[in-house]
């Protein structure tokens, strides 16, 4: 059997039961995000097909593919290469055009798109894990998300970026947060005296954000954006090991602190022993984010305050900065988007 299979495994494991590997290929080869952009218009036939909740986690996994690969199997051995496939994080794509779990059950019908009853998108142990124990937390704080949201990346799936990277941003973060925060107070502070405290900024800063560090006048929309990058900042600050914890999202973060932790370092020696705290806790701050999102948007569709006094700008921009971090959608800073 000629079979496709799409692994989230940024390193799936080898292919140790007999087979005939067709071909084979990574995230280096720049035509694999093509393919999998035209795999993901296949299942959702072009876009006429309702969302439904399997067809929504098949698309994430599409979208998180970071191998391919084209192999024949026999009958014989469909049982072995099915625990590899878990392993690997794996869906699979047949000749008759359905697509698959591991054990061969229909996710996306090719003709109309349904689902087997027992067919299962695959997850990393890990995310199903972190899952499930911040759902429990939340429970135990009386705050309930969807449970039908998937769990977020898995550790064998994250590409984090790089420490020097994070520090950087967070550094660009600073600038562009203190002229937002002088314009709104009407004490603005000229640019180039932010450029001579923080020249490391100006090497990162991106389109977006430098249109604003050149506009003379920005609007204030744009003040007020650039002014709530200081909550994106307390968590790249976080992820570096500046700060020991995040609080819960029902505030904003202590601004003077954060100020002072960037302006009271030497930011080269920030830059060059930048270390990123263990992945396992960085993914643990998106699961829960992620939550905390999904509940605090619902509570507004339902013309609701916030529960648990959730503050939705901060979760916002927490996510902006967790998601940058985790590369979700590959997306640079400023199209990373939050979905819920």
């Amino acid at each position: 059997m000629l079979i496709n299979a799409y692994c989230t495994h940024r390193n799936p494991p080898s292919l140790e039961f007999p087979h005939e590997l067709i071909g084979s290929r990574d995230l280096s080869d720049p035509e694999l995000a093509d393919h999998l952009n035209g795999f993901i218009g296949f299942i959702m036939h072009g876009g006429e097909r309702e969302m439904t909740q399997t067809l929504y986690h098949v698309y994430r996994h599409i979208e998180r593919a970071q191998n391919h690969l084209s192999l024949e199997v026999e009958e014989a051995h469909l049982d072995a290469f099915a625990a590899w496939a878990w392993e690997a994080n794996a869906i699979l794509f047949l000749p008759d055009g359905s697509v698959c779990d591991p054990n061969g059950n229909i996710l996306v019908s090719p003709e109309d798109g349904s689902s087997d009853p027992e067919a299962r998108v695959p997850y990393p142990d890990d995310a199903l894990d972190r899952r499930e124990a911040i759902s429990k937390d939340l429970h135990d704080l009386k705050l309930e998300p969807y449970e039908g949201l998937p769990p977020v990346i898995g550790e064998n799936e994250v590409d984090l970026r790089s420490a020097k990277e994070v520090a950087r941003r967070a550094i660009a973060l600073m600038a562009v947060a203190i002229r937002a925060e002088g314009l709104g107070s009407g004490q603005p502070i000229p640019v180039e005296e932010i450029r001579e405290r923080l020249p490391q900024a100006f090497e990162v800063l991106t389109p977006v954000e430098q249109e604003f560090m050149n506009d003379d006048s920005p609007d204030q929309q744009s003040i007020i954006n650039h002014a709530w990058r200081y909550e994106c900042l307390f968590v790249l600050q976080w992820a570096l090991g500046h700060f020991d914890e995040l609080h819960f999202p029902s505030a904003i973060c202590d601004v003077p602190e954060v100020v002072g932790d960037i302006l009271n370092r030497d930011r080269e020696e920030m830059i060059a022993n930048a270390k990123l705290r263990p992945t396992s806790e960085i993914l643990d701050e998106v699961d829960l984010h992620f939550r905390l999102h999904w509940i605090a948007r619902q509570a507004s569709q339902d013309g609701k305050p916030a529960p648990a006094g959730l503050d939705m700008g901060v979760i916002q921009e927490r996510r902006v900065a967790l998601n940058w971090l985790i590369r979700f959608e590959n997306a640079d800073w400023d199209d990373v988007e939050c979905p819920t």
